[in-house]
């Protein structure tokens, strides 16, 4: 391929690709005219967990109606009724281990629930939509007291399993996992099972994403903030070695690891949706201050990993007993939640699930040529299945993309005309003939990407 490509050469390529990407196959319908959450039906799913009375780790496992084990044999029986509106499609699996620590101090069996919808293509191409099924009141150790876990989390729960059957009504060629974890609230364990296994079996996983309050739009304060949902993402990876780190130093990437390119994936397909009525606060933190979620296990393993919560947090209803105290009410029940909201979070869950799901892998690995030149060149490794690549760049002072071209399937790097490379960071996605897109792979230095 001729290196150098001038500008005008840039721009009719440009205009090629939009008149083609209008030409959509049904796959590339919009997601305005695709199934969209019944906020309605989230609401009868958070009813029916709110029902178990706990969902405690520790609680009774036996009991067919309270705690956590009927809580985990319903979840599998809604995945089995979903399978059996689409012929089979979603096959149940359960994943356990026995963990022990401060708040298990007897030990505890950890269940995961995965509804598994198996893709067409390889089975260890991977996409993840997970939440915590468990609950907890003020002591992590309580597992008698009613719990009702509304908003933490059966929001998730209740988003994971309204994915699974808007999801489960179209063909994919990844797998879809809809993974309903234990033991957050113990330690992450469910998490920690589940990140694991991936690591076991070999799954590439394109995405994690992870939900865990995701259903309430007024804050600690009385705000309201209902167009609005915090993505959380670390930016130097958890997993890495420490010459590794030193190479994205030096490339200057502490801004752009898998988790923060999946972010900013997430952010892209919420502006490119504005039905679904939300805007990405993507918040440069791999979660909250001084907590955590069922995400980082994955991320401390490699896997592009990414939290769901929403846009403003009450505290007076997260981990607490139920109580009435100077006329201030405390507890994490239904009353408290904005299912039109969670309706939202469900939609934006499922239209970037799908992408990535459409989309091609991202490229393996990306770099830059170009010093002590007006010019930078990108490289990258091809991937099976691309109609083409979406080059990224921006300054190097700017956190977000402001610039893209598209090449075609053949394109193995690209020049870009007076772009230094000493004041630019640029990217590259991998696209199908529709335009869906990979996440982004950062281009750097020289190395071998993970």
């Amino acid at each position: 391929m001729q290196k150098t490509i001038h500008k005008f050469a840039l721009i009719t390529v440009s205009i090629t690709t939009a008149i083609a990407a209008i030409c959509m196959t049904p796959n590339a319908i919009a997601d305005d005219q695709k199934s969209n959450a019944d906020a309605a039906h989230l609401r009868t799913l958070v009813e029916r967990l709110v029902g178990f009375g706990t969902r405690h780790t520790l609680s009774d496992v036996d009991d067919p109606t309270r705690g956590i084990g009927a809580a985990r044999r319903w979840a599998a029986s809604e995945f089995e009724q979903i399978a059996s509106q689409c012929g089979g499609c979603i096959t149940v699996e359960r994943l356990d281990r026995r963990f022990f620590g401060p708040r298990a101090p007897d030990g505890v069996n950890v269940v995961d629930v995965l509804g598994i919808q198996r893709g067409s293509g390889d089975p260890d191409d991977i996409i993840i939509l997970s939440a915590h099924i468990d609950s907890r009141v003020s002591d992590p150790l309580d597992a008698t007291s009613d719990a009702p876990g509304a908003n933490d989390d059966g929001s998730g729960t209740a988003l994971v399993l309204e994915a699974a059957r808007i999801l489960s009504k179209e063909k994919f060629g990844p797998t879809i996992i809809y993974a309903l974890l234990s033991g957050e609230e113990q330690g992450l364990w469910g998490g920690r099972i589940l990140a694991d296994t991936a690591k076991a079996r070999g799954w590439r996983v394109r995405a994690l994403l992870n939900n865990d309050i995701v259903g309430n739009s007024v804050g600690q304060d009385g705000r309201i903030v209902d167009d609005r949902v915090r993505v959380f993402s670390e930016g130097i990876r958890s997993s890495e070695s420490l010459a590794e780190a030193l190479q994205r130093r030096g490339s200057g990437a502490e801004d752009d690891g898998p988790s923060r390119a999946l972010m900013r994936s997430a952010a892209r397909i919420a502006e490119a949706n504005p039905h679904i009525g939300l805007n990405v606060f993507g918040v440069r933190r791999p979660d909250r201050f001084r907590r955590g979620g069922d995400h980082l296990p994955a991320l401390q393993v490699g896997y592009p990993a990414i939290r769901f919560t929403v846009g403003v947090e009450n505290y007076d209803h997260q981990h607490q007993d139920l109580r009435t105290e100077d006329g201030r009410k405390y507890g994490d029940t239904i009353d408290e939640m904005d299912f039109d909201y969670l309706a939202k979070v469900t939609n934006l869950n499922v239209a970037l699930a799908r992408e990535l799901a459409i989309a091609p892998t991202a490229p393996r690995a990306a770099s830059l040529a170009g010093a002590v030149s007006t010019d930078t060149t990108i490289s990258w490794e091809p991937v099976d299945g691309a109609a083409g690549y979406k080059v990224y760049w921006r300054r190097n002072d700017m956190r977000d993309w402001t610039d893209s071209q598209v090449t075609d399937a053949t394109a193995k790097e690209l020049t870009l005309p007076g772009v230094i490379v000493d004041d630019y960071f640029v990217g590259v996605a991998a696209i199908d003939s529709n335009g869906a897109e990979s996440i982004i792979t950062f281009a750097g230095l020289p190395q071998r990407n993970r």
